[in-house]
C-alpha cells in the first residue's frame, strides 16, 4: 500500500515538474512595428497585442465573457452605481519586483486625464468625479450619476508610478520602449524592425505561464508571412478565409488545429449623410436593396461569415438577428423612381434637373476584402442606373479624408469591444471632426437613449435600451452592414491546453503547453 501511495505521488510531482519545467517558445509574426507598449497609448494592434501581455488592467473578461477581477479581486457597485470600490489582489508584484497598490491605479487614472497625454480613451476617465485612496489595496471611484461604461473602462491596463511618477513627457519616454508591467509575459528583447521576444514572468502572481517565450517575428509581406507558416516556423495565425481554403488546406489539416470563431465586428458602407445626395433615408434604403449582401458573403469570405443586419457584432449578447433589407433590384429602382430619378438611354439614372446618380466610394489599400466589396458594389449600382466611382487611399490619407469629411461613401470596418455603449460612434455630439460619428448622423431619440444605457445597470432594462437603440440605427440605413467575417484561427498541434469559448482561444494563454 505504501508502495503504491509513493508511486502515485511520484507520478504527480512527475505531471507537475513537467509542466511548470517547460521551456517551450511560440512563434508568432505581426505585421507593422510596434510603435508604444503603454497600455493607453497603444492604439496601433500591434502595439496593443504585445501590450496586452504586459500589462493587466483592474478587470478582464473570463472565457464566457464576463467582467471578472483580474488587479481587482473582488469590486462593489454602490449608491445605486454612481460609485465602484476596487479591493486590490495583495499579491501583485511588478515586473521589477516592487509591489503593486493602489497609488499606480490613481497614478494611471491622473496620467490618462492628464491634457499633455495624446490618448483617446480619456473621455470615459474624464467623467469622474472622483478617485480617492481608501487604503493601499482599495480604490472608490465616484461618478456625478450611474455610469454603466465603467467597468468596462478598468479593463485598461495599469501603469507603475514608481517608474513613471517624475517623467515629463509620457508620449515620448523611453518606457514606451522598455515596459515594466504586472502581466504574465515581459519585453525580454527587442530587434527594431525584426523581432520582438516576450518572457514568461515568474512573479505572475497567478502562475507562471508554461510557454517560456513568445518570439514575434515582425513580417509585413503578407506573401513571406504564408511562406513562413507553411515552413512550418510561424505556430500561430490568422488566415483568410482565401489563403485557408486554397492556399492552406492540406498543410492546416495535417499540422495545425483550426479554430472558427464569430469576430467581433463587421465591414460596413458609411454615407456621408451631410451631403445632400444622402440626406434622405429613402435613397440609402434603395441603395440597400440594390446590392446583393449575400453574394457578397459568399463570394469575399467564401461562406465564412454571415450578412450583417446589426450595429452589434455577432459575438455580443444584444445581437438580434433581423434583416435590415433583401436584395431586390426591381424595388430598388421602383423606389428611385418614385424619389424623381429615371432612366435615360444612357441607361443610368438622372433627376429632373438632368443631375447624374453619381458618386465615389472610397476605402483603404492592403484591404483586399473591402476593395472587393466596393467592386461588387459598384457593379450592383450600376445594374440599376448609379454611376459609381472607386478611390482606393494609402491608409494615412484615408483617415485624413475622413477626419476632415470630405467623401460621398466610404466602405470600412468596425472591431468592437463587448461595451455596448455606442456614443462615440452614434451621439450626435460625436460627429466633430476626429470622432468617429463621421457619417453625420443625428437622432434625438437615439441621443436619449445612449444616455439612458449609459446610466442603466440593470442587465435587463440595458438590454432593452440597446435594442431599441440598434432598430432606430438600422432602419434609417446611415450604414449599409456588409457581413460579420468569421476569424479562422489555426495552431500547431503540439500545443495543448487550448479551450476555445466565447472570448476567443488566447483567454487561457498561460495555461497553454506543449
Amino acid at each position: 500500500m505504501f508502495f503504491s501511495l509513493a508511486r502515485l505521488g511520484f507520478v504527480v510531482l512527475f505531471i507537475f515538474f513537467s509542466i511548470s519545467s517547460y521551456s517551450t517558445t511560440i512563434n508568432l509574426s505581426l505585421s507593422a512595428q510596434p510603435k508604444r507598449f503603454i497600455p493607453f497609448l497603444a492604439t496601433d494592434s500591434a502595439s496593443g497585442e504585445i501590450s496586452s501581455y504586459i500589462f493587466n488592467g483592474l478587470l478582464k473578461f473570463d472565457g464566457d465573457m464576463n467582467i471578472v477581477g483580474d488587479l481587482s479581486d473582488v469590486y462593489e457597485i454602490k449608491n445605486g452605481g454612481k460609485s465602484v470600490v476596487f479591493h486590490l489582489r495583495k499579491n501583485v508584484l511588478w515586473q521589477d519586483g516592487v509591489p503593486f497598490s493602489a497609488d499606480d491605479v490613481i497614478f494611471t487614472y491622473k496620467t490618462i486625464i492628464d491634457k499633455n497625454t495624446p490618448t483617446p480613451y480619456a473621455g470615459k476617465y474624464r467623467l469622474i468625479k472622483s478617485m480617492k485612496k481608501i487604503d493601499n489595496y482599495t480604490v472608490e471611484v465616484d461618478y456625478p450619476y450611474p455610469f454603466a461604461p465603467a467597468l468596462y473602462s478598468w479593463m485598461m491596463g495599469i501603469v507603475p508610478k514608481h517608474i513613471l511618477k517624475n517623467v515629463k513627457n509620457i508620449a515620448t519616454c523611453k518606457f514606451n520602449q522598455k515596459p515594466i508591467g504586472t502581466g504574465p509575459y515581459l519585453l525580454s528583447k527587442w530587434k527594431t524592425s525584426q523581432y520582438l521576444k516576450l518572457s514568461a514572468n515568474s512573479l505572475y502572481f497567478i502562475h507562471k505561464p508554461y510557454i517560456n517565450d513568445i518570439l514575434y517575428r515582425i513580417i509585413p509581406d503578407k506573401t513571406t508571412n504564408l511562406l513562413e507558416l507553411k515552413s512550418g516556423s510561424i505556430d500561430m495565425a490568422a488566415l483568410s478565409p482565401l489563403e485557408y481554403r486554397y492556399e492552406m488546406n492540406d498543410f492546416v489539416k495535417n499540422n495545425y488545429s483550426v479554430y472558427f470563431e464569430p469576430s467581433g465586428g463587421y465591414t460596413y458602407i458609411g454615407f456621408n449623410m451631410k451631403e445632400k445626395l444622402f440626406s434622405n433615408v429613402e435613397i440609402r434604403k434603395a441603395i440597400c436593396m440594390a446590392i446583393d449582401r449575400d453574394e457578397i458573403k459568399k463570394t469575399i469570405l467564401l461562406g465564412f461569415g454571415e450578412v450583417a443586419d446589426s450595429i452589434y457584432p455577432k459575438n455580443s449578447p444584444y445581437f438580434q438577428k433581423k434583416t435590415i433589407c433583401s436584395y431586390n433590384p426591381k424595388g430598388a429602382l421602383r423606389l428611385l423612381n418614385q424619389l424623381g430619378w429615371h432612366k435615360r438611354q444612357d441607361g443610368f439614372l438622372y433627376n429632373s434637373k438632368n443631375q447624374p446618380f453619381s458618386f465615389t466610394i472610397y476605402t483603404n489599400d492592403g484591404n483586399t476584402q473591402r476593395k472587393y466589396a466596393a467592386i461588387m458594389v459598384q457593379e450592383y449600382l450600376r445594374r440599376i442606373g448609379i454611376r459609381v466611382k472607386l478611390r482606393i487611399l494609402e491608409w494615412q490619407a484615408f483617415i485624413k479624408m475622413i477626419n476632415e469629411r470630405h467623401f460621398d461613401a466610404i466602405v470600412l470596418g468596425w472591431q468592437l469591444g463587448a461595451d455596448p455603449d455606442q456614443y462615440s460612434l452614434w451621439y450626435s455630439k460625436s460627429d466633430f471632426k476626429g470622432g468617429f460619428n463621421f457619417v453625420g448622423f443625428k437622432d434625438k431619440r437615439v441621443d436619449k437613449l445612449i444616455e439612458e444605457g449609459r446610466r442603466t445597470f440593470d442587465k435587463e432594462k440595458r438590454r432593452k435600451v440597446y435594442i431599441k437603440i440598434n432598430d432606430l440605427i438600422t432602419k434609417q440605413f446611415p450604414y449599409i452592414f456588409l457581413y460579420y467575417p468569421t476569424t479562422i484561427t489555426i495552431v500547431n498541434k503540439k500545443f495543448k491546453g487550448i479551450k476555445p469559448k466565447k472570448a476567443g482561444i488566447t483567454y487561457n494563454f498561460i495555461e497553454w503547453h506543449e
